[in-house]
């Protein structure tokens, strides 16, 4: 059967310091309700709800640009988990089967857990609770336990200091099935040190009805909740350690991976090779054994099997490089595609352009595709030679198998099989470049003299 999910992220998040809400500060390219939202691309869900609060109508754009079936519900004062979990009871009230409640602020709670979580409700418990070991405590509410029944989770400020030295602690992400954990959410009180109504109170509450509660524990970075901006790069460290281990696991090199960042959605092949310094923007693919070379930038590209980037290339959005293409040093591919074998190797600019088959792109190329207004596009055919520090000034297109001469602007197609040259001729002075040295010299002779 599958779950509902109830997140909430309608907190304000006042030690970020930030305009921007909480949940919508990136990891790795997106924001950290989206890493908690995709959980439910790897296990089956219906419903998911959002609570939202705090700059909640941003927070719904970005959730309802995510996915438009995800139900988005507002709370308007936040006066605590259990009462935001009520915020979901209209768009839930009639569900059947199990809900799950996470947080938009903790982005790397794994599908494994919450299907070791479903798993235990299955096993009879009414309740599930996620819990981890903690190093150091600290304020993390503890998990209180009678052999393997959860009895009760205590929050750190009404906590003794005999549970305070208990190290199994509460993630607050729970599991139940949702009828029941919506009524028990409406139960809870607030008579607490914070005066706020705690989700976790459903334990103990549940416990006076008869229903049973189990602790299901994953490892503590898995429940990393950002706070501050310090948790922020914490939660990025997580991340592409994560992702880099994963990548190096299914078959990519990575020369030194600690200078190698990744998005949340970058995808290779095997055998891909990523050299030093790369960075790695939100939607690219790395087909199997194409090489990234030192200090790239790719961002919304494509990259075919067996192709060459880099070193010091940039590719943009739209970039579509086919197999076996060379993208030389200090290129930049912008919305364009690269066919089969076809070579841009040196400081060269190609934007908004098709460039054919086993074409050779000569150092210095600039595709002209802006006129200050519009865009426009170059096309270049199969097999052409564009001689270096050429102009190409779009719309223009170059047939199969023609040439542009070295320092050419083109402004008129060319068409298969030719070749154009457009440049001024070439006239040699004789004696003018000694007598123009002599003069300026002796100008700044008088200069120093004066």
């Amino acid at each position: 059967m599958s779950i509902h999910l109830i997140v909430l992220a309608a907190g304000s998040g006042s030690r970020m310091e930030s305009d921007l809400p909480k949940v919508l500060h990136q990891i790795a390219g997106a924001p950290m309700i989206t890493h908690v939202l995709s959980v439910a691309h790897a296990i089956e869900t219906d419903v998911r709800v959002v609570v939202v609060g705090h700059g909640g109508d941003a927070v719904r754009d970005t959730v309802i640009n995510l996915d438009e079936d995800i139900r988005v519900v507002e709370q308007d004062q936040q006066l605590g988990t259990a009462h935001a979990v009520t915020m979901a009871v209209p768009v839930l009230k009639d569900a059947t089967g199990d809900a799950v409640v996470l947080y938009g602020d903790t982005p790397f709670i794994r599908p494994d857990t919450l299907s070791a979580m479903s798993a235990a409700r299955k096993d009879g418990a009414d309740i599930v609770v996620l819990g981890f070991n903690a190093a150091d405590p600290g304020r993390y509410g503890r998990l209180l336990t009678d052999g393997d029944t959860l009895t009760r989770i205590v929050e750190w400020k009404d906590a003794t200091e005999v549970e305070r030295a208990v190290t199994l602690c509460n993630s607050g992400v729970i599991m139940a099935e949702a009828s029941t954990l919506l009524r028990l959410a409406g139960a809870v009180g607030n008579g607490n040190a914070a005066g706020e109504y705690y989700l976790t109170d459903i334990v103990e509450l549940g416990r006076t009805e008869g229903l049973t509660s189990k602790v299901v524990t994953c490892p503590e970075a898995e429940t990393l909740g950002i706070n501050t901006r310090a948790d922020l790069a914490a939660a990025e460290a997580v991340f592409q350690a994560n992702a880099r281990r994963d990548a190096m696991n299914n078959g990519v090199t990575l020369l030194a991976p600690d200078s190698v960042y990744f998005s949340y959605d970058t995808h290779f092949g095997r055998d891909a090779i990523v050299e030093q310094h790369v960075v790695f923007a939100r939607g690219v693919t790395v087909e199997s054994g194409a090489t990234i070379r030192a200090f790239s930038h790719l961002e919304g590209a494509h990259v075919g099997a067996g192709s060459v980037v880099g070193p010091y290339a940039r590719l943009r959005p739209g970039a579509e490089l086919s197999n076996d293409v060379k993208i030389g040093n200090f290129v930049e591919i912008k919305n364009a595609t690269i066919a089969d074998g076809a070579k841009v190797n040196h400081l060269s600019y190609i934007g908004d352009a098709e460039i054919g088959a086993e074409t050779n792109v000569g150092a210095g190329t600039i595709t002209c595709n802006y006129d200050g207004v519009f865009k426009h596009k170059t096309k270049i055919g199969e097999r052409v030679f564009i001689g270096s520090n050429t102009m190409l000034v779009a719309p223009v297109t170059v047939g199969n198998e023609a040439m542009t001469a070295t320092g050419t602007i083109v402004t008129r197609d060319v068409p298969d099989g030719d070749m154009a040259i457009g440049r001024p001729r070439q006239e040699n002075k004789t004696g003018l470049a000694r007598r123009l040295f002599q003069k300026l010299r002796a100008a700044k002779a008088a200069v120093k003299k004066g």
